[in-house]
């Protein structure tokens, strides 16, 4: 029997979001009692800001989220969903579920424990314009869960108040295996990729501050523990600065290697079916757990990129191009694998982008020309410190040794031309426009060409003069423009009517009747 509609009575955010608070700014209190009931630690200005503002920010940001938890009511309708929040200010947000691209559950270790998620609902937002995303902080794992199948379901009308009570987001083993292909999971050896890099100083720098504030809130003086530790005069300058470098890096790659662990735990990537929609499906995380769905549909294809620093070791990093997805985003939603070898980057890339593979593909080779404007560039800025060092080197302002110094940006830039000259390459594999470009970081995309809304050929005046055109794939998706850099002229317009033919057809039809 047909049950008569009402209209969907509007919900609040999970009552746990309150004692979680309540035990957050507890616990930020903590310390202050420690260091000074049973450590008796003298009060100072270096002890007593770092306490005042552990106990300020758990407090503070308590009491916030109790505020929002008051004021914040959401409902699901057949067509929507909308979400009414503020205080002062009253928002009303409302997105239709028909624009919905991804779903995601996110859990803190404080909201695991209190059996809390986050359910952030990517729709579309312009990414590049910072615009947030909807996202409801928090609901209990039955809520969110049953959101989540009904907002990805399109053939579900299934609401909170009717669904079975549950504990789990992952599926129940008994669910048909046909609904759920594995495409990808974490090996252990990846996270010594994910160890070494610049931001391992980065990571040591933040946790050596970390602790020696903490330490200073028990009388304990980190600097001056160090020093006791070696005659530091002795070694020299040199020899401290080597022992520095070793040991706050060590710091920083082990400490970026449990953040790997911790983040990718149980790293599973999946291509799942839901009603009669398909979505890529990334879960990961030890202490704080993310699960993503990405609308297939929404998808305008695969970009992987080969950072310079880890070409050599055959690292990349793998994205979709899609609509939707914040790129600015530090959990990265547009990532579906971590930093790991381009050999499973591209063995994934054939299973979601089908066959023949774009990613996979030969690419064509950029004429000479496109070497000589960058060997002309690359002349003119390695040489720019050296000729801005003349004049201060004549009349004995800087000493003569840093004239040659500054001679080494010349080779360099040169390198450097040739490197970015040897990247680059493009191709049109079935219904993707293929481009390769990048000199830090070596980017190959594949776009499908029913998603290009512009296209735009331009010339450089010393692009003109070496028959040079540069040729720009335009799309809601991604970056915006995806660009074949440095093709020869007479090729750029056959490119660009190749994948987008109704747009260039009418210009070049006219030109041939000139």
């Amino acid at each position: 029997m047909n049950r008569p509609k009402t209209d969907p009575t509007w919900r609040r955010l999970s009552i746990r979001v309150v004692w979680v608070d309540l035990a957050r700014s507890i616990l930020s209190l903590v310390p202050g009692i420690v260091a000074v009931v049973f450590v008796g630690t003298e009060f100072s200005p270096g002890v007593f800001w770092p306490l005042l503002t552990v106990a300020a920010w758990g407090l503070v940001g308590a009491f916030f989220d109790i505020v929002r938890w008051a004021f914040t009511r959401y409902r699901v309708t057949e067509t929507e969903i909308e979400r009414r929040t503020g205080v002062l200010t009253r928002r009303h947000r409302t997105v239709q579920r028909d624009r919905i691209r991804s779903v995601d559950l996110h859990a803190k270790l404080r909201h695991r424990i209190a059996g809390l998620r986050i359910v952030t609902i990517g729709a579309g937002q312009q990414s590049g314009a910072g615009e947030s995303a909807f996202y409801l902080d928090a609901l209990s794992v039955h809520d969110a869960t049953v959101l989540r199948k009904e907002l990805l379901d399109s053939t579900s009308h299934i609401t909170a108040d009717e669904a079975p009570p549950t504990v789990e987001v992952q599926p129940a083993a008994s669910e048909p295996a046909h609904n759920e292909k594995l495409l990808a999971t974490l090996r252990p050896w990846w996270v010594v990729y994910n160890m070494f890099s610049i931001w391992a100083y980065l990571t040591a720098a933040g946790l050596l501050w970390g602790l020696h504030w903490l330490l200073l809130m028990f009388n304990v003086n980190l600097y001056a523990f160090v020093s006791q530790l070696a005659d530091w005069h002795s070694i020299g300058w040199f020899g401290t600065t080597v022992v520095a470098l070793v040991v706050i890096g060590a710091i920083g790659a082990i400490g970026m290697g449990i953040n790997f662990i911790t983040s990718y735990w149980n790293f599973e990537l999946a291509q799942v079916r839901t009603g009669d929609k398909t979505y890529l499906r990334t879960r990961r995380g030890l202490f704080s757990t993310r699960e993503v769905n990405r609308d297939e549909a929404r998808m305008r294809g695969m970009s992987i990129a080969e950072p310079l620093l880890w070409r050599w070791m055959g690292l990349a990093d793998t994205n979709i191009i899609t609509t939707g997805l914040s790129l600015w985003s530090m959990e990265q939603p547009t990532a579906i694998l971590p930093r790991g070898p381009v050999k499973v980057a591209r063995e994934v890339s054939a299973q979601v982008l089908g066959d023949p593979s774009p990613l996979t593909a030969r690419l064509r080779r950029h004429p000479m020309a496109a070497l000589r404007r960058r060997l002309w560039w690359a002349t003119w800025i390695g040489l720019a410190p050296a000729v801005a060092l003349i004049v201060p080197a004549a009349t004995n302002t800087v000493p003569i040794w840093a004239l040659w110094v500054a001679l080494v940006a010349l080779p360099v830039a040169l390198l450097g031309a040739v490197i970015s000259y040897r990247v680059l390459g493009h191709a049109v594999v079935g219904d993707y426009l293929v481009v390769r470009s990048g000199l830090m970081s070596r980017s190959t995309s594949a776009l499908l060409r029913s998603s290009v809304s512009t296209i735009a050929v331009r010339q450089s005046i010393l692009q003109r003069r070496l028959g040079l055109s540069t040729v720009s794939a335009m799309s809601a998706a991604g970056w915006g423009a995806y660009e074949a850099i440095d093709i020869s002229s007479d090729e750029a317009v056959s490119l660009a009517s190749q994948f987008a033919p109704r747009l260039v057809d009418e210009f070049t039809l006219a030109s041939t009747k000139r």
